[in-house]
C-alpha cells in the first residue's frame, strides 16, 4: 500500500459552515490538466485567519477536516477561551470568538438566507445577546466512555468522551451532580457502555435544574436495573446526591437495553430512586411539570424573551382567537392565553399535549384547547370548529414546517402569522409559501439562545396584505 504522505500546509479561512467551523480552499497539482480542489473543515478558526494545518494525503484527496496546527494571522476578535476543556470538547465551538463578533456573524446570517429568498432584509433587527453568555443551560446529558469516564464527546471523534472537570454553560449544580457521578462510577468500579461490543452498565447522565425554582432532576441511564449487585452502590449514589446536593428534587435510574445509545427508556424501566418523577419550570409568570423527555427551551432566560417578543409583535387584542401550532407543552400557549379570548394548541405528540393541558390546569388557565393531531388535519379540525383564527403562530422543529403545512396555512389566511424559528434557512424557505398568499415579512428579530455556537433562533411576523 502506498504511504500516505503529511503534507503541511499554510490557507485562508474564507467562510464557515453550519456547525461554525472554518472552511478553506486549496489547489493541489495532481498530475492532470486541472489542479485539483481540496476543501478544508477548520475548527476554533475565524474568518480571514490565515493558518498552518498538517493534512494527510492532501493530493489524494477532496476533503479533509483538521485542527489548526497554528494560527499564523488571528483574528482581531479571538480571544482565549475561559474553558479548560474547549480545544478538544465537541460542546462549544465558539468559545475563541469576542462574543459581540458572534452576535453580528449571526444576525449577518439570517439577513444572507432571506437575502436568498429576495425577501427585504432591512426588516432584520440585531441579534439580542445575553448580559453573561455562560451558565444559561438547563438541561445536559453527559456521556459514559467505556472505561466509566463521564463528560462530552471529544471534537470530532464521536466514540471518544471528554473526562470533564466543569463545563461553563451549565449550572453549579449540574456541574456539581456530574462529578459526583463521576466519582460514584469510579469508586464502584462501574464500566461504562461500549458501543461497538454493546456490552457495560452505565450509559448518559442527563441533569436539568430550573433556574427560577432551583429545583434539580438527575436521571442516569442504564443497561440494567437498580438491584441486586447493583444495590449497594446504587443506595451509596443516593445517599452521595441527597447529602450534597439540597435542590435535588428527582432521581431516576433509567433502564435502557436497547442497542440504540440514546437517552431514553420506556416507562415502566423508570426507577423513581428520589423525590418525584418532574420538576417544576417556571417561565414568563407560568409554571410548568417537567419531566425528563419533555421538550423544553433549554435556556429559559431568552425563551421568555422569545415569548416576550412574540406577544409584543403579534399585538393581540382580548376579543381574539389564535391557534398555536406545534406547541409541545405550552411554552407560547399559556402567555397568550392571558391575551386572547381563546387558544387552539396543536401538537402531534400526545404526551406534550397531555402535558400542555396540565400545565394550563396548573396556572388556573381556562380557555384553550389542545389537540394531539398532525399540523395540517389539525388546522383543519379547528377551522370547522371555531373559524378563521385572526392569529397563528408557529414554532418548527428545526427542518421546519415544510410547504404542505405552510400552503395550508396560506389558505387558512388568518390576518397575522408569527413565525418562531431555531433556523434561519428552513425558516427562509418556509415563508416563501406564505409571500404566495399575500403576506409581507414586517419585523424579523435574532436572538442567541446559544451563546458560543453556530444556532440562532428567530421572531417574525407577517401580515396578510389586501390583495
Amino acid at each position: 500500500m502506498k504511504e500516505q504522505k503529511t503534507v503541511n500546509l499554510t490557507t485562508t479561512i474564507h467562510s464557515l459552515d453550519k456547525k461554525g467551523s472554518g472552511m478553506a480552499l486549496e489547489y493541489r497539482d495532481h498530475g492532470g490538466d486541472k489542479p485539483r480542489k481540496l476543501k478544508l473543515n477548520i475548527p476554533q478558526t475565524l474568518i480571514g485567519e490565515e493558518v498552518e494545518v498538517d493534512v494527510q494525503n492532501a493530493d489524494g484527496r477532496r476533503r479533509a477536516v483538521v485542527m489548526p496546527k497554528k494560527i499564523l494571522t488571528p483574528h482581531e476578535e479571538r480571544v482565549t477561551p475561559p474553558c479548560p476543556h474547549f480545544e478538544m470538547c465537541g460542546g462549544c465551538v465558539w468559545q475563541h470568538w469576542q462574543y459581540e463578533g458572534q452576535l453580528k456573524y449571526k444576525t449577518d446570517l439570517v439577513k444572507s438566507f432571506l437575502e436568498q429568498q429576495d425577501f427585504n432584509t432591512s426588516v432584520v433587527k440585531d441579534t439580542i445577546g445575553m448580559e453573561n453568555p455562560f451558565e444559561f443551560r438547563n438541561k445536559m446529558e453527559f456521556t459514559f466512555s467505556k472505561e466509566g469516564h463521564l463528560g462530552l464527546h471529544e471534537l470530532g471523534n464521536f466514540r471518544n468522551i471528554i473526562d470533564l472537570d466543569t463545563c461553563l454553560i451549565s449550572s453549579r449544580d449540574m456541574v456539581r451532580v456530574m462529578k459526583i457521578v463521576s466519582d460514584w462510577a469510579k469508586d464502584f468500579d462501574l464500566p461504562g457502555y461500549d458501543k461497538d461490543s454493546h456490552t457495560g452498565l452505565l450509559r448518559h447522565l442527563m441533569v436539568r435544574q430550573s433556574q427560577i425554582t432551583g429545583e434539580l432532576m438527575a436521571a442516569l441511564f442504564a443497561t440494567e436495573a437498580p438491584e441486586g449487585a447493583l444495590t449497594e452502590a446504587v443506595n451509596a449514589l443516593v445517599i452521595r446526591l441527597t447529602s450534597e446536593i439540597e435542590s435535588l428534587e428527582s432521581l431516576m435510574w433509567m433502564e435502557n437495553k436497547e442497542i440504540a445509545d440514546v437517552a431514553q427508556a420506556a416507562e415502566e424501566d423508570i426507577h423513581l430512586l428520589h423525590g418525584r418523577e418532574y420538576i417544576h419550570e417556571e417561565m414568563s409568570g407560568y409554571s410548568y411539570r417537567v419531566w425528563y423527555n419533555t421538550f423544553f427551551q433549554t435556556n429559559p432566560t431568552q425563551a421568555e424573551k422569545l415569548v416576550e417578543l412574540a406577544t409584543e409583535m403579534a399585538d393581540v387584542k382580548s376579543h381574539e382567537t389564535m391557534i398555536d401550532l406545534f406547541c409541545g407543552v405550552g411554552t407560547f400557549s399559556l402567555p397568550f392565553a392571558g391575551r386572547v379570548k381563546s387558544l387552539a394548541g396543536i401538537e402531534i405528540v400526545e404526551s406534550s399535549i397531555e402535558s400542555a393541558k396540565r400545565n394550563a390546569e396548573d396556572n388556573d388557565i381556562h380557555n384553550t384547547y389542545f389537540l394531539a393531531r398532525d399540523a395540517r388535519r389539525g388546522m383543519s379540525e379547528i377551522l370547522e370548529t371555531w373559524g378563521i383564527p385572526d392569529l397563528l403562530l408557529l414554532d418548527p422543529p428545526r427542518s421546519g414546517a415544510g410547504g404542505k403545512v405552510m400552503r395550508r396555512i396560506g389558505r387558512l389566511a388568518t390576518n397575522r402569522v408569527v413565525y418562531v424559528s431555531c433556523n434561519p434557512e428552513s425558516f427562509a424557505d418556509d415563508i416563501t409559501w406564505l409571500r404566495d398568499f399575500g403576506y409581507t415579512l414586517k419585523n424579523v428579530q435574532p436572538v442567541d439562545l446559544f451563546p458560543h455556537s453556530a444556532h440562532v433562533e428567530i421572531v417574525s411576523v407577517l401580515e396578510l396584505e389586501n390583495v
